[in-house]
Parts: C-alpha cells; sequence; structure tokens
C-alpha cells in the first residue's frame, strides 16, 4: 500500500499538540511526514523539520511557502493539518483548501461565525475535506457510545450532561505567566476563553454521540480571578432538536480535576457514562437493571468501536491513538477518493466542518447570553436557521 503524503503547519519544537499529530498521523502507516512549516521562526522551523526527516526543500520557512512548493510538486501532500494559534486557522485553512488540498484543522476551525460559514461553503465547492480535530471523537468506546444510542438501546434521549473542567489555571499567582495570561485576553483569545478552549468539546462531544445539534441556550459565565477579563468557569443549559435536554460545566479553576472531561447520557431505556480519563470503560445502566461495564476490545462490540480499537483488552489506550483514529478516517475517505469506492460507513463520523462552525456560534451565542443574565438565545449558524 502507497502511503499517502501529510504535511503539518504549527506543532515545532516544544509544541504540546505537535506530537499528538505526528503520532497519530503516523500510527497506522498510512501517511509519510513530507513536507512542513512548523515555527513561526523560520529558521527554526526549518531546522526542525530536517532534525524529524523531513527534505530540505520541503522543510519551509512559513505556510505560504509550503502551500507555494506544494502546489507545484506533483508528489503534493494529500492531507495538510493545521496546527497553528487560533487566530491564524481561518487565513491557512481557506488558503490551502482553495489550493486543492485536504485539511484538517485544530480547533477552533475560525475565530468568527462568518468565517466558519465560508470555510464551509468552501469544503463543499472544492469538493475537498475540512476537517476539525475534535479529537476525543476518536476515542473506542465514544464511538460505541454513539452507535448504542443511534440503535435506541437508550430510546428517546432526555437528557445529555457534559463536563470539561481542570484547575490549571486555579493559582492567582499565575496571572502575569504568559502561557496562561494570553488565554482570557480578548485581543489574543477573542470573544471567549474556556468556554471556547475547552467548553466546545463538551459540546461537541454532546452532538457526537447523540446525533443531535444544540438549537439553543443559555449561558452564565464567571471571571473567578481578579483581572480577568474573560470567563474562566461557565455553566450553560442547551436544548437540542431531537428533543434532549443538555447540561454543560467547563471550568479551569476546579482544583483537584486533571482533565475532567466526562459525558452523560440518560433515556427512557437507560443511561450510559464515560470519562476521558479512564477511557477504555463505558457503564451502561438499563432501566431497572444494574450498572454494567462495557470494556474496550472486548466481543461484540459495534463497527464503529472495533475500527477504533488499536490495542488487547487491558491495555490502555489513550489520546494519541484517538487522534490517530481521525487520521484514519481521513485516510480511507482520501483512499476512496482515489479508488473511485464507497467509503467504510465506520469512517465517515470524523468532525466536519460543519462540527466547527456549529461550535462558534455556540460560542457566540453563549457570549450573548451571558451578558444578557443568562436569556436563552438561539445557538445556530445563521446559515442553518
Amino acid at each position: 500500500m502507497t502511503k499517502l503524503n501529510w504535511g503539518l503547519i504549527g506543532g515545532g519544537e516544544g509544541s504540546q499538540i505537535g506530537p499528538a499529530h505526528r503520532l497519530g498521523s503516523g500510527l497506522d502507516g498510512e501517511f509519510s511526514f513530507v513536507a512542513g512549516a512548523l515555527d513561526h521562526d523560520p529558521d527554526a522551523g526549518r531546522d526542525y523539520a530536517q532534525r524529524l526527516g523531513i527534505a530540505g526543500d520541503r522543510a519551509y520557512g512559513d505556510w505560504r511557502a509550503m502551500l507555494a512548493g506544494e502546489c507545484a510538486r506533483k508528489d503534493r501532500v494529500d492531507l495538510v493539518t493545521v496546527a497553528t494559534p487560533n487566530s491564524t486557522h481561518f487565513e491557512i485553512t481557506k488558503a490551502f483548501l482553495e489550493g486543492g488540498f485536504h485539511v484538517l484543522c485544530e480547533k477552533p476551525m475560525t475565530m468568527t461565525i462568518d468565517e466558519g460559514e465560508a470555510i464551509v461553503k468552501l469544503s463543499q465547492s472544492t469538493g475537498k475535506i475540512c476537517a476539525v480535530n475534535y479529537g476525543y471523537s476518536g476515542y473506542s468506546l465514544v464511538r460505541h457510545m454513539k452507535a448504542m444510542i443511534a440503535r435506541g438501546d437508550l430510546g428517546k434521549v432526555r437528557l445529555v450532561v457534559s463536563e470539561f473542567a481542570h484547575g490549571h489555571h486555579a493559582d492567582a499567582a499565575d496571572a502575569d505567566n504568559p502561557r496562561v495570561r494570553w488565554r482570557y485576553d480578548p485581543k489574543q483569545a477573542g470573544v471567549s476563553a474556556q468556554f471556547a478552549d475547552c467548553g466546545i468539546h463538551a459540546m461537541h462531544m454532546a452532538s457526537f454521540v447523540t446525533g443531535q445539534e444544540v438549537v439553543k441556550l443559555s449561558a452564565d459565565f464567571a471571571s473567578t480571578i481578579e483581572n480577568r477579563v474573560l470567563e474562566d468557569d461557565a455553566m450553560v443549559n442547551f436544548r437540542m432538536d431531537g428533543g434532549a435536554v443538555g447540561r454543560l460545566w467547563t471550568s479551569s479553576v476546579a482544583i483537584g480535576r486533571m482533565h475532567g472531561l466526562t459525558i452523560q447520557v440518560f433515556g427512557e431505556k437507560g443511561g450510559l457514562r464515560w470519562e476521558q480519563e479512564q477511557p477504555n470503560q463505558l457503564y451502561w445502566t438499563p432501566v431497572g437493571g444494574r450498572v454494567q461495564i462495557i470494556e474496550r476490545g472486548e466481543s461484540n462490540l459495534s463497527p464503529e468501536a472495533d475500527r477504533a480499537s488499536r490495542v488487547t483488552i487491558g491495555h490502555a489506550e489513550g489520546m494519541p491513538l484517538a487522534f490517530a483514529n481521525i487520521y484514519s478516517d481521513l485516510a480511507e475517505v482520501i483512499r476512496a477518493e482515489k479508488q473511485g469506492r464507497e467509503v467504510d460507513r465506520a469512517a465517515g463520523i470524523y468532525p466536519h466542518a460543519i462540527d466547527g462552525l456549529r461550535s462558534m456560534a455556540a460560542v457566540y451565542s453563549a457570549v450573548e447570553s451571558a451578558k444578557d443574565d443568562g436569556k436563552w438565545v438561539d445557538a445556530r449558524p445563521p446559515m442553518f436557521r
């Protein structure tokens, strides 16, 4: 099998997210890492790319040079990952889609709703993939959760409770730490801090597993540390288009919480609970019955779960492997296009540009609601109202 060519923008030396993308893209042998513009410092980016094994003529100083260079090659990259600061996502993603490349963009996909709608329309008009890295949707048991709900195991979904709460920004002494400070500065972070950073993961997870979209919401934001302009804690109530009620809590000041991403779904026939820090277990309780533990890798799971399970039962699977499932999905879609065949149904559930747009619309709606004492507001992007 010939490998697909992959390129990375951002994710340079010392990056938090770069290693996860490099591990995820290479895990299945689907992609070769052949091109990169890895750092805002051109020399540092070129040097690091070559130390990672990229040929000198494809170790680019910036993304514009990479776009020009790859457009001129017959062996151009099949997929470009954008892992740069948030404010640059739109410009880079738009340029590469227009150049005829498939793109995986880190979240948030854009900084505004208008930009998000432009990316959705561009992806549709060019026929090129624009995926968004809601990487937690790649976990095997999250996909099994989605499959159980879709086949009716829970009956009608009544309630979704989603959380993403950690305590890593709880120390007021870190107020001037540049790694923390920018997140709460509107000039650098945009209109929202914690909800836009972590809350949209929790909201996407709610939509992903239930198959329902958020139509309206009511939000309460708090800045619990003095001098923070943007919120470090948020509670969001929402309603979904299939009738489910949603509750979401996200925080960066929850001391004792490490990562804190959890999802619970309660229906007519039973309830499900999954925690990202213990991803090998999915807790299922049928109405009137006892709690059952579904183990990742056990027999008789859904095709979606089986496709996303990589190591034998009882061994932990972590975040880079969840990322790898997103890359595996994209490789399957790209190969199917090249070969003129149908895409494996279990691979078509990766997060799309529309998911990125819906998240940005939810951010702006939550900000509007929080400023108006929790008033209920329409959470849908204008193009879907």
